[in-house]
């Protein structure tokens, strides 16, 4: 038996037995899209370190097409679960016996049996059924500190310094195999976005759980508190950056929030950051993955608003030099950067301005998979589809995640040296978010006016004085 691994199945528990095991480099899937440059790198870095650490039972084959490389397999050949459907599809045709994934803590077919026949799906319904199922922050059959969720605890605005002074993250060190990788990507000539390297995100066994230690360590204690916070000159804040290894199989996530929460029992970290950390990756990713086979491949055209505007150049390419919003230019220069920004600058500012804007959610969902450095398309599509662009009805969030530059202006420092002004909606320096907000209210009133989350939004829509100014205004804006 031969079993084929994909580069994001490069952890132990995928070599639990004894096949002859197999990754293969496409160089068809490399260029199949503009992928971010530091992805490609991860990718590539990842396997080939795989097959050097593993020589005699890991063999890596270059080829054009995963199929060219699988026809060449002699005898019966398997492969755990892909990250797409597509992948699946490839695998059926080829004739390639798929195994259960397990990658995650919750089976595909226990997730089915429990959702039934659902048509919503609440994410904190999942998140504490997940505790109970894994027994992590319980005590008996009740949450530790007696209540699941601490987000009240863990909203603190952007703090009044230019950095949050935590302990830095754990940072790799590049070796021989990232050279070659970087020689090759060179040679390649791919149509790649973003800026190379350094690497900055483990993707080693080895590595990723140095990452893990050091994050439980020296920066869990400090997490929760300004989770939800950006700082212009702090990308990294307290965040784990454990999002790379797990989505490359590098660790599993019951280690990690066991893990977490060994040290909220061992006094060294707050029920608070532990609890947040835990949503996210025994809560969160796990909804995402499950959801993402549940809803179907055709998910990720829903399209409720109809919003069909083209991603902007400056954006597709990252490219944000004219952009004169600090917000947006911060996120996108990350993006551009590191291949990776924190989830509020995702939802509230890149995809907050994708919404007020009525780009393509589909297209949009394509832009996060392929320039973020941990994007997957089993990632995106709840992320982006769902919670961020609410181009699905409701299915996954009960509103839309709009906000103007109030929110903006309370949870990072962008707006204090901003070309606009957060309080204005109308004129030369009217911030983009805040006109934007009412403009998008003003197109969608009749569809969102039944929501009971939006009623007050839409109460105060009715009573601005200057909404024509506004609706004229950002219909023809050119400048974010």
């Amino acid at each position: 038996m031969t079993l084929v691994l994909f580069g994001d199945q490069l952890g132990p528990h995928f070599l639990t037995g004894t096949e002859d095991v197999v990754l293969i480099e496409s160089a068809a899937a490399l260029r199949r899209r503009p992928y971010h440059r530091q992805k490609l790198h991860l990718v590539l870095s990842g396997m080939r370190h795989l097959a050097a650490e593993f020589p005699d039972r890991v063999t890596l084959v270059r080829a054009e097409t995963y199929g060219e490389a699988i026809r060449r397999l002699k005898g019966p050949v398997s492969a755990y679960q892909p990250g797409s459907a597509a992948a699946v599809k490839m695998l059926e045709d080829l004739g390639v016996r798929i195994l259960p994934t397990n990658a995650f803590a919750l089976s595909r077919s226990e997730f089915a049996a429990r959702a039934g026949t659902r048509e919503k799906f609440l994410m904190e319904d999942f998140y504490h059924f997940q505790r109970a199922r894994f027994d992590v922050l319980m005590e008996g059959s009740d949450p530790v500190g007696g209540r699941w969720n601490f987000d009240a605890e863990n909203r603190e605005p952007a703090p009044k310094r230019a950095r949050l002074n935590v302990p830095a993250p754990w940072w790799p060190e590049e070796d021989d195999i990232d050279a070659e990788v970087r020689a090759d990507l060179d040679a390649m000539n791919l149509p790649a976005v973003g800026k190379d390297g350094p690497r900055r995100f483990a993707i080693t066994r080895a590595e990723a759980l140095q990452a893990l230690e050091v994050f439980v360590r020296d920066r869990l204690p400090h997490f929760g508190p300004h989770e939800d916070a950006v700082l212009t000159k702090d990308w990294t804040m307290a965040h784990s950056l454990l999002s790379v290894p797990l989505n490359h199989g590098l660790l599993h996530p019951l280690e990690v929030v066991y893990a977490a929460e060994d040290a909220y029992r061992s006094g060294d970290a707050p029920l608070a950051s532990v609890e947040g950390f835990a949503r996210q990756v025994l809560g969160w990713r796990e909804y995402v993955w499950q959801l993402y086979w549940h809803l179907g491949d055709d998910y990720r055209d829903r399209n409720g608003f109809r919003a069909t505007t083209e991603l902007p150049q400056w954006w597709t390419d990252l490219k944000p030099g004219n952009v004169r919003a600090a917000c947006l230019r911060t996120a996108l220069e990350g993006v551009r950067d590191h291949g990776w920004v924190h989830h509020i600058q995702r939802l509230m500012v890149l995809g907050n301005h994708a919404l007020q804007r009525g780009y393509d959610p589909a297209a949009l969902n394509d832009w996060f998979v392929t320039s973020f450095v941990d994007g997957f398309p089993w990632v995106m599509p709840v992320n982006v589809i769902g919670m961020s662009q609410h181009a699905d009805g409701g299915v996954i969030a009960t509103k839309p995640y709009l906000s103007g530059g109030a929110y903006l202006n309370r949870m990072t420092d962008h707006c204090k040296t901003c070309w606009f002004n957060p309080k204005k909606r109308t004129g030369e320096r009217a911030c983009p978010f805040t006109a934007g907000y009412w403009a998008w209210l003003d197109r969608y009133e009749r569809q969102v006016s039944g929501n009971h989350r939006m009623v007050r939004a839409v109460q105060g829509l009715r009573r601005l004085d200057d909404l024509d100014q506004v609706r004229q205004q950002e219909k023809e804006r050119q400048i974010f």
